[in-house]
């Protein structure tokens, strides 16, 4: 990105809030990529936005409203699915439903002027507050510390739950856990690209990292490269092309994950394979 750009100091905290949300981005998308639960992640980041209208109707900082509302919902769904044997889908469409239903009744109930929903819905990362970004980087702070401190039993019940509980992993807890560390990656990135985008970010880099790794480290620190570089340059063509800032980030992140399943479906075709 040309140096100028970052004269302004909304450019320069957007950089910083894409580098920051790029690393929880990698992390944890890497876990929701290998145990395919991206759909689960989509619940919770839907969810997410009655935490919004809870933050207005607080007259709080709507961050503070959709942590807890967030990390809520990710131990419900994981319980409802888990413990009472409620399908996994059923749970995810009623709280993706109710929480967006809860946020819009919410706002409506707030007095004085509607805020800009379309900035929490798609993103508008260039609106990020010095402020948020210390909020972001003590999340950052925890995703990491806890992926790092508990790697070994997210790993087992990525790849085969089964057999970690039989080795005596608590599943369960560790599940819910992930869960939790899900949520807060959505309230990171709902600042970067909304709500609605929010599951490609968490997903596209870690699909395209995969292809090129063999290890679960190398996976989250090429996927968290990739989430950065998405940002940074979707920042940077949506700031000259006046475009909006986190739909021209997840058309980039989606171009590159076309081009790269077509460049090795024409390298295979072209070996023979």
């Amino acid at each position: 990105m040309p140096g100028e750009l970052f004269a302004f100091e909304f450019l320069r905290n957007a950089a910083l809030a894409s580098l920051l949300a790029s690393i929880a981005c990698g992390i944890i998308g890497s876990y929701v990529v290998v145990k395919k639960i991206g759909f689960i992640s989509g619940g919770i980041a839907h969810t997410a936005f009655g935490g919004i209208g809870l933050g207005y109707y607080l007259g709080v900082n709507p961050l503070f409203g959709v942590i807890p509302f967030s990390l809520g919902a990710a131990i419900a769904i994981g319980l409802l699915s888990r413990k009472a044997k409620v399908a996994e889908d059923t749970a995810i469409g009623a709280f993706w439903a109710v929480g967006m239903a809860t946020g819009v009744i919410l706002i409506g109930l707030t007095p004085g002027y509607a805020p800009n929903l379309f900035s929490y819905l798609f993103g508008n990362i260039l609106t990020v507050p010095t402020g948020d970004l210390w909020m972001i980087s003590i999340l950052d702070l925890s995703i990491a510390a806890l992926s790092w401190l508990f790697s070994k039993e997210f790993l087992a019940i990525s790849f085969d739950e089964e057999y970690a509980e039989v080795s005596g992993v608590k599943t369960t807890f560790f599940y819910l856990l992930l869960l939790c560390l899900i949520a807060l990656t959505v309230v990171i990135l709902m600042r970067v690209v909304g709500i609605v985008l929010v599951i490609a970010l968490l997903t596209i880099p870690a699909a395209i990292a995969r292809l090129f790794s063999r290890s679960i480290g190398g996976m989250m620190l090429l996927a968290s490269l990739l989430s950065a570089l998405f940002c940074l340059a979707g920042l940077w063509v949506s700031y000259i092309l006046d475009l909006a800032s986190g739909a021209t980030i997840i058309v980039l992140a989606g171009s590159a994950f076309l081009l790269v399943h077509a460049g090795r479906h024409l390298i295979s075709f072209a070996r023979g394979r």
